[in-house]
């Protein structure tokens, strides 16, 4: 016989997938070379060979590949309680296994209690109204150092005004995903291609307006709430009337509402 997958599985979730003595984790994690390495051992507290360590001649023969009968060690332990089997004997191994499995469990449900992440607005932070936004450089500066983006834009009423709308709105956030890491070069050059997109949506009888607001990141593990800035763009048409202010107290979901 051998130990099952099933008992295999409820010994590695038990265990936390930490050693029952140094407590150091037993997958290391891949690098750019090689994948994870396993460093545990499913190790029999009572040995089912007659010179092996803690071995029973009237331990049931069926139960020496059991749940009850196996401890997860790291391998360095592993070969330790084996070599010291006096000291480690049956009666403390067991003990030592179920006292592991309590701190994991424990400390599982200590980080359970930790509270929900979530992002909440600030009645403060949030613009009155967006800005129209006529120059490239202008658009970087409300996506740089974002962590979201919160885009909108007026009913479309064509397929050339999707791939128009949609393309500006996926390259903005395309360029902010990476925008941190662009050279002073590039900031210019995307700068000035985003002009000419702007140019381009004016030609076609669009505004974009953009700003940003800044709402607060908590829970999770985190000690202390930290700012979370969103990059914000509304595309709107020209003749929309009610453009001359945009107001997101209106919604939770911070969409655009304009009134004159």
């Amino acid at each position: 016989m051998s130990i099952s997958d099933k008992t295999r599985k409820i010994l590695w979730g038990r265990s936390g997938n930490r050693c029952s003595i140094c407590k150091n984790e037993l997958v290391i994690d891949s690098t750019e070379q090689d994948d994870e390495s396993v460093i545990a051992d499913e190790c029999h507290i009572i040995s089912a060979k007659p010179n092996g360590p803690r071995h029973d001649p009237s331990y049931p023969e069926d139960k020496l590949d059991s749940y009850e009968n196996v401890i997860l060690l790291c391998r360095v332990h592993h070969k330790m309680v084996d070599d010291q089997s006096a000291t480690y004997t049956t009666d403390y191994l067991r003990q030592m296994k179920t006292n592991h499995e309590v701190w994991v469990s424990q400390r599982l449900e200590k980080n359970q209690k930790t509270k929900p992440i979530r992002v909440r607005r600030v009645k403060q932070n949030i613009p009155p109204f967006l800005a129209r936004l006529t120059t490239g450089k202008e658009v970087l500066d409300i996506i740089s150092n974002s962590m979201g983006y919160s885009f909108d834009h007026e009913e479309l009423k064509s397929q050339d005004e999707v791939d128009l709308v949609g393309g500006f709105l996926q390259t903005v956030q395309d360029w902010g995903d990476l925008i941190d890491e662009l050279e002073s070069s590039d900031r210019v050059q995307i700068a000035f291609s985003l002009t000419k997109s702007l140019q381009e949506l004016e030609e076609s009888g669009f505004f974009v307006f953009g700003g940003r607001e800044v709402r607060i990141l908590e829970g999770g593990i985190q000690p202390e709430p930290s700012n979370w800035p969103i990059a914000i763009l509304r595309i709107l048409r020209k003749e929309n009337q009610e453009i001359m202010k945009v107001n997101f107290e209106e919604t939770d979901k911070g969409k655009a509402q304009q009134t004159n």
